[in-house]
């Protein structure tokens, strides 16, 4: 699994469409898998998965503290697209189409402790 994490965290296949910093959190023993559209611009500077409003939102939602959330044990977060798409007209472009297909299986061939997958968005 950490090999895997390595190479999407040194992935640049978009570089010369985005500024590649891919923002994933994910372990072997992840039970929760929360799948979003692609990171943000806070997020992207950051770092840090669901670092915003909409991040405080679901975990209101799903009724965690941000120490559970982000205690890899219990949350993976894999969004569409790992890197922030840019800026559009009317919001955040929508995530790269090169991710998921590239590395979402590879992922959750790693977790087998996976119980719940939660898909977020309309791109998810």
């Amino acid at each position: 699994m950490e090999g895997l994490l390595t190479k999407i965290h040194q992935c640049r296949v978009c570089e010369e469409y985005i500024e590649p910093n891919p923002v994933i959190l994910a372990s072997k023993s992840s039970r929760i898998i929360i799948i979003g559209q692609a990171p943000g611009i806070k997020v992207h500077q950051s770092n840090i998965p669901w670092n915003d409003a909409s991040g405080k939102q679901l975990r209101k939602w799903l009724g965690v503290t941000d120490e559970e959330f982000y205690d890899v044990n219990n949350f993976g977060v894999i969004p569409m697209g790992f890197c922030y798409p840019g800026k559009g007209k009317s919001g955040d472009l929508p995530p790269r189409k090169e991710c998921a297909p590239k590395r979402h299986q590879q992922l959750l061939d790693e977790m087998p402790n996976v119980e719940l997958i939660v898909l977020i968005g309309m791109y998810a």
